[in-house]
């Protein structure tokens, strides 16, 4: 396992209630790290990775579709067949259920044996995600700092049922940020993994450099979040006034 190259410290600038996550996947036992000592869901592996030391967890720690989603294990026809959500009420019919299925992202089958989890301030790997506990403003300056050299969109994806796929592997295997709201999740919501409010930011790794550069570059709370609408509106005037101006200028010198 590689050791951590990155410096991830401006994160510590957002002052998170709780600890942002690095999570990495191996094919080999990390060293240095200890194992799980407890079965958990995924989504609660997150929770427990802010609150612990590192470690790892392998199949026989993950209580849920963890470890299908991982390639872990082979797909489970009880689940894939959609015959769970009807049953626990998330879902009208199979049918419904079994449709998620479809899009649900996953890794290939036997390419991790073990995942392994630490807090910011007790990173000793590069992570593969980076996931952070916001709120909606912390969230706001993280999608800016994307947006600001690249004018890139954003969006948010995930199901009502396993938002643990969307957490941890669509920004791996999409390589873009995702953000899930935890009360939107039913298996979240249920086991009362966190408290209401927070937002789950997911980072994949080759998208961390970018933001980094980008939040040493931005405004955290620029002028025009404080000043209200009349200042606002007086730059934007000011601001179109001078393009059109200088627009003109050209065109009398052409």
């Amino acid at each position: 396992m590689s050791s951590l190259r990155s410096d991830l410290s401006i994160f510590n600038k957002f002052d998170f209630k709780r600890k942002p996550v690095g999570v990495k996947y191996l094919l080999t036992r990390p060293e240095g790290i200890g194992k799980l000592e407890k079965g958990l869901s995924f989504c609660e592996m997150l929770r427990e990775a802010q609150e612990a030391s590192p470690f790892y967890a392998v199949t026989e720690n993950f209580e849920c579709v963890g470890p299908i989603l991982l390639g872990m294990v082979d797909n489970d026809p009880v689940f894939e067949s959609g015959q769970v959500g009807p049953r626990l009420e998330i879902f009208e019919e199979a049918r419904a259920n079994q449709r998620l299925y479809q899009f649900i992202p996953r890794l290939e089958r036997g390419t991790v044996n073990y995942v392994a989890f630490a807090t910011l301030d007790k990173l000793s790997f590069e992570p593969d995600v980076l996931i952070l506990t916001a709120n909606d403003i912390q969230l706001e300056i993280i999608l800016r700092a994307m947006c600001y050299s690249t004018g890139k969109m954003w969006d948010s994806k995930a199901t009502i049922v396993m938002a643990c796929a969307w957490l941890y592997i669509y920004p791996y295997v999409s390589r873009e940020l995702n953000f899930i709201l935890t009360n939107c999740s039913h298996g979240m919501r249920a086991k009362e993994v966190f408290p209401e409010g927070p937002i789950l930011v997911s980072i994949p790794y080759d998208l961390l450099p970018l933001i980094i550069e980008n939040l040493q570059k931005i405004e955290w709370l620029p002028p025009m979040y404080t000043e209200g609408k009349e200042a606002h509106d007086r730059k934007f005037r000011e601001v179109i006034n001078a393009v059109n101006q200088q627009v003109q200028a050209d065109k009398n010198q052409a």
